[in-house]
């Protein structure tokens, strides 16, 4: 497994985006490392600051009235998140989670709004990761309703390993659960059926990924559609 990357040119965003628009930004990053299950933001907070990440992955959740969360759309170093607090003061609608450890750049909030003011490609930036974002919501959304656990366990768990950048990645039943929707019972039998395929070896919270070809043939459509979306982002600045 590679290590971790530090630098903010490992956000796929910034990486991409024109020498001179990142100069505007370069200068006001911080960088940061974020503990696997640190909420960045809540339904209702106000986005203190803008986040990209190097590595790891975000999670966003619609919450419920009994604080039950359901995952919306997910963040890795192909986008970031809090970005709309660029055009103005923003307030979250999901709770953000942090999924695995993660190292990100972050912006406060205030001074991100100052740069992308200076320049339109930034501006128009803001609005597209918002655009890819929604989209997200939608693709699981539909995935929710009309796809089987199985499929939607395996779009997950590709997911993650990519986030992650290896073929190990650490997600409990009960989390797993949670981001589905779904009870840890199903979870657990979903991963029995995988594991007696030779798809995956699961033991302790800790996911092995063995026939990552077979993974993907078992998992539904909207595994691609998410990849796609992604790569919008960074054909729009290139």
């Amino acid at each position: 497994m590679r290590s971790i990357p530090t630098h903010p040119l490992d956000n796929k965003l910034l990486s991409a985006l024109p020498r001179a628009q990142y100069n505007l930004l370069a200068p006001h990053l911080a960088t940061a490392s974020l503990l696997s299950g640190t909420v960045l933001f809540e339904p209702g907070d106000e986005v203190g600051h803008v986040y990209f990440p190097h590595s790891g992955m975000l999670s966003l959740l619609a919450v419920m009235r009994d604080g039950k969360g359901i995952e919306t759309a997910t963040v890795g170093r192909e986008g970031a998140v809090g970005a709309m607090a660029g055009l103005r003061p923003y307030k979250s609608f999901v709770r953000v989670v942090v999924q695995m450890p993660t190292h990100v750049s972050k912006i406060a909030s205030q001074r991100f709004r100052t740069v992308v003011a200076t320049s339109d490609q930034l501006r128009n930036l803001c609005i597209e990761i918002n655009e890819v974002l929604l989209s997200q919501a939608r693709v699981i959304a539909a995935c929710n309703a009309l796809h089987s656990v199985e499929a939607r366990f395996c779009r997950w768990v590709l997911q993650s390993a990519d986030r992650a950048n290896s073929d190990t990645v650490a997600l409990t039943q009960d989390f797993l659960g949670e981001m589905l929707g779904v009870r840890r019972t199903s979870v657990t039998a979903v991963a029995k059926v995988l594991h007696n395929k030779g798809v995956i070896d699961y033991s302790r919270g800790v996911i092995h990924i063995l026939d990552h070809h077979k993974l993907e043939q078992m998992s539904c459509e909207c595994y691609q559609a998410l990849l796609d979306q992604s790569a919008m982002l960074q054909s729009i600045l290139t």
